[in-house]
């Protein structure tokens, strides 16, 4: 029997138990809210999450083509209308995931104003956030419930009240998994676990972490990364399993990020005590010079190594320098030993989207790793145009075809946007996320920050329209008519942000004396 009716049957017999004073409760009224407020803690949520995470990973395994995705937050009516709109086209969320963006965050949440990707925003603003997202997601069903409530009210024959109870029998949630950036840990590992249960108790089943120094954190996508010893890393990936355990979120998600790729300093020299340690191959990536003890300068740090005596690269900045050129094995390294240490996923931040980039590494970490799967920013960053008209260029030419048409360097330019390269190009971003997640482990593909560039791009046209020319017709004509005419929910501004909810609520409350919002004059009806 489903739930809504057993839940009717429960609250009966509760009123029951508690005679005329609560009379004037009705058993089906009650029933409608708890099956409107289905996730009752965020606790409730990342223990649901996670199985669907868990569920989606391994049929991953079983068949790559069953990738995930998902989209960069930073609001939560964001994240409610990207689920809203899966469900109206896909009819489903499976597969389809949340990003929260520590970029976004900083950029757009934080309290000193925006600020670049450095974890110098408030730290507690981004399981704030992840709250946010879950209260408006769970609007969303309650929303979508309460419509149903509404049709089934109102129908006429026993059939058509069949048909509307299915739907509420079987109501898919908007809730879904989210992917929450922690940056570094915000400090040391008590830090990252004391933010981690943050996460957690609001509704994070899955937390991403890197291995850069807290406190010189740059953007994945921008100079000056600084990396921290295996050993040091691999302490807050326990913290943060911890943090799960402890909450009984067993099978919570760890994402390790690795930005080695682009980082080529260090702010510690790792400890290490036999010759093929961890810490010791940490320390061989180095850039030194070797040299004897009597041309040890002031101050100087030395390394011993195979019985010599080496010099670490220290510049002004008091950090040391990896060798140029092993980006690539200190990624595979990084995301062997995290792996073999509690985290269940991998993210290696690059430079560009390049699958046989990705896929070479992906190679390596598999020799040891069978199963690794990855996680991969489709970032904004990138200029996904330039670089994949770059890539077929640089086949054809390869494999000897004539390119005297295209100008390399140019290649983004308006004239190419017809011609035989560009079609080749776009048709292979098209396919990208499909074939590196076949041909280079990726398990989850997202966009970052994808709703940072569309409210720009959004405004910056009504802005020319409104403020020019067209008047109000650049807000009628490109927003509200489109709106309308492609069933964006959110026309009806007044239900989306809860209307109809609080005049059911007046009802159950108030009976008759309610007095509801969405009597005859309410404007909204012009919408139907």
């Amino acid at each position: 029997m489903a739930q809504y009716q057993d839940d009717i049957k429960a609250v009966a017999g509760v009123k029951e138990t508690y005679g005329s004073a609560w009379n004037a409760i009705n058993p089906e009224y009650a029933a409608r809210m708890r099956a409107q407020n289905k996730f009752k803690t965020g606790l409730d949520i990342a223990k649901y999450t996670a199985k669907i995470m868990r569920a989606d990973m391994a049929a991953y395994d079983a068949d790559p083509a069953k990738y995930t995705q998902s989209l960069g937050c930073w609001h939560g009516f964001i994240g409610q209308q990207k689920m809203i709109s899966i469900k109206k086209h896909f009819k489903s969320t499976e597969r389809r995931y949340l990003y929260l963006s520590g970029w976004m965050v900083a950029a757009l949440r934080s309290e000193f104003g925006p600020l670049p990707d450095q974890s110098m925003h408030e730290k507690t603003s981004v399981s704030a956030l992840i709250r946010e997202l879950y209260t408006f997601l769970r609007q969303a069903d309650a929303r979508e419930l309460g419509g149903l409530f509404r049709e089934l009210d109102a129908a006429k024959d026993a059939a058509a009240k069949a048909a509307i109870q299915e739907k509420i029998d079987n109501h898919v949630t908007h809730v879904v998994p989210i992917i929450a950036d922690i940056d570094a840990g915000f400090g040391n590992a008590e830090a990252t676990y004391l933010l981690a249960k943050q996460f957690i108790e609001a509704g994070a089943c899955c937390i991403q972490i890197e291995n850069q120094v807290s406190d010189e954190k740059q953007c994945g996508h921008q100079d000056g990364k600084v990396t921290v010893p295996h050993e040091d890393f691999l302490a807050k990936i326990r913290a943060i399993r911890y943090a799960f355990l402890e909450l009984g979120v067993d099978d919570g998600i760890i994402v390790a990020r690795t930005d080695s790729l682009g980082a080529g300093l260090t702010k510690q020299i790792a400890v290490t005590n036999t010759p093929g340690d961890l810490g010791d191959q940490y320390n061989s990536f180095l850039d030194c010079e070797e040299l004897s003890a009597d041309q040890l300068g002031n101050g100087d740090v030395i390394i011993k190594r195979d019985g010599k005596l080496l010099r670490p690269k220290r510049l002004p900045s008091n950090l040391f320098q990896f060798r140029a050129g092993t980006g690539e094995a200190r990624c595979v390294l990084d995301c062997i030993t995290s792996l073999q240490n509690g985290a269940d996923l991998l993210w290696i931040e690059t430079e560009k989207p390049h699958i046989a980039q990705i896929g070479g590494m992906v190679k390596e970490i598999r020799k040891v790793i069978p199963n690794a799967k990855l996680v991969y920013n489709n970032s904004p960053s990138f200029n996904w145009t330039l670089n994949f008209r770059q890539q077929v260029y640089d086949a054809m030419k390869e494999a000897g075809k004539d390119v005297s048409a295209y100008e390399r360097a140019a290649l983004m330019s308006t004239e190419y946007d017809d011609s035989e390269l560009a079609k080749l190009a776009d048709e292979k971003i098209r396919t990208f996320q499909a074939d590196a997640s076949r041909e280079a482990g990726i398990f989850h593909h997202l966009i970052t920050l994808p709703t940072y560039h569309t409210a720009a791009l959004s405004t910056d046209n009504l802005a020319k329209e409104y403020f020019g020319d067209q008047g109000m017709l650049g807000y009628v004509a490109g927003v509200q008519r489109k709106e309308i005419r492609q069933g964006i929910a959110c026309v009806k501004h007044q239900n989306m942000s809860g209307s109809d909810i609080g005049d059911d609520h007046k009802e159950y409350f108030s009976g008759e004396a309610a007095l509801k919002a969405a009597g005859k004059d309410n404007t909204m009806n012009q919408f139907h």
